[in-house]
């Protein structure tokens, strides 16, 4: 049970509190990723108000993505609050082809920081579900120049986390001492604990998958979705299927719900479009802690190696059994 009213900076205190050598870096950089998201979620619930938050900048990202102005907005807010913090000593952004720098003239902490800023941003102008989506390293070197420390496995993560702003704004993170939960409380400015030690049931009833790509897909795959949707009551099939189109959102419901989200490979994306680093990677870890499951297919994510910042991924990320499930039969 959630005890409510404990906010998150005391949450993240108190596990600090159970580290002597912990020296308060990583709860600092926490509360500034707080911070950016109450700024973002605030634009968000005033998007439809103010015409000049509503669609595109004009611009294409690295992704040859056209951009919204929220996408950028949010992404600014992340980069200003963040590389000003004293915590980090290097970004890395879906909106931004290249490493991030911190200024010159503040001092680099000992963490970089891996982000997607606002995840699903085609339902922003439908009033939908969107996310931010955050990684967070400890640095292995002295030098951010090159750009190399953020190109990592998902292993190495230190802390992961996302925030849904949907029906309400709910901040969900791992610091690998399990999943937990915060609701942020517009009348306080405040984050309380509303889900704590939250964990993904072992089997689920729905998959989420884009069938619009069924085209595409591979032989394996569609094999897999047509077993989803057999009638066997034994096993508790068919399931249902339910897809947001926002990767936040549809991963918040798998994991507390349970059942299986799917982001193959396809003809014309073989390697899929969802990104290593700060989409793939960080969910995993999330999936993991809450007793879940995330492969690409062949490998466990959290495994994999990255070669490149903008590496892609196909993402098969849920309950523990449905995954097993899903990757026995793509080997099959």
């Amino acid at each position: 049970m959630a005890a409510f009213g404990t906010t998150l900076n005391e949450h993240i205190r108190r596990a600090e509190d159970r580290h002597p050598q912990a020296t308060g870096a990583l709860t600092g950089l926490l509360y500034e990723l707080a911070l950016a998201t109450k700024v973002v979620s605030r634009e968000v619930n005033r998007a439809g108000l103010l015409a000049e938050m509503l669609g595109l900048t004009g611009e294409t990202n690295v992704h040859g993505e056209q951009v919204q102005k929220l996408d950028q907005y949010a992404h600014d807010t992340l980069v200003r609050l963040l590389g000003r913090s004293g915590r980090v000593a290097l970004l890395g952004s879906e909106e931004d082809p290249a490493p991030i720098l911190i200024p010159a003239e503040v001092k680099p902490g000992s963490y970089v920081v891996l982000f997607d800023p606002l995840d699903g941003s085609s339902n922003i102008d439908v009033a939908g579900s969107i996310g931010t989506i955050f990684s967070i390293y400890r640095m292995r070197g002295t030098s951010a120049a090159d750009g190399g420390e953020l190109v990592r496995c998902g292993g190495e993560q230190v802390a992961a986390g996302y925030v849904i702003y949907g029906s309400s704004t709910i901040l969900v993170y791992t610091a690998r001492e399990g999943v937990h939960g915060f609701t942020l409380d517009p009348t306080v400015g405040e984050y309380l604990l509303s889900h704590q030690n939250v964990r993904c049931p072992p089997r689920g009833s729905t998959y989420s998958v884009n069938e619009g790509n069924s085209a595409r897909w591979s032989k394996s795959q569609r094999r897999l979705v047509e077993w989803f949707k057999e009638s066997d009551p034994g096993s508790g099939r068919p399931y249902s299927l339910r897809y947001v189109g926002s990767l936040v959102a549809d991963f918040h419901r798998t994991l507390l719900k349970g059942g299986v989200f799917m982001y193959p490979g396809d003809a014309d994306n073989p390697r899929g479009k969802l990104r290593y680093l700060y989409e793939a990677a960080p969910l995993a870890l999330i999936a993991e802690e809450a007793g879940a499951a995330a492969w690409d297919g062949e490998r466990r994510i959290l495994e994999i190696a990255a070669t490149a910042l903008h590496e892609r991924t196909p993402l098969y990320i849920g309950s523990r059994e449905d995954v097993a499930t899903a990757v026995g039969i793509l080997r099959g």
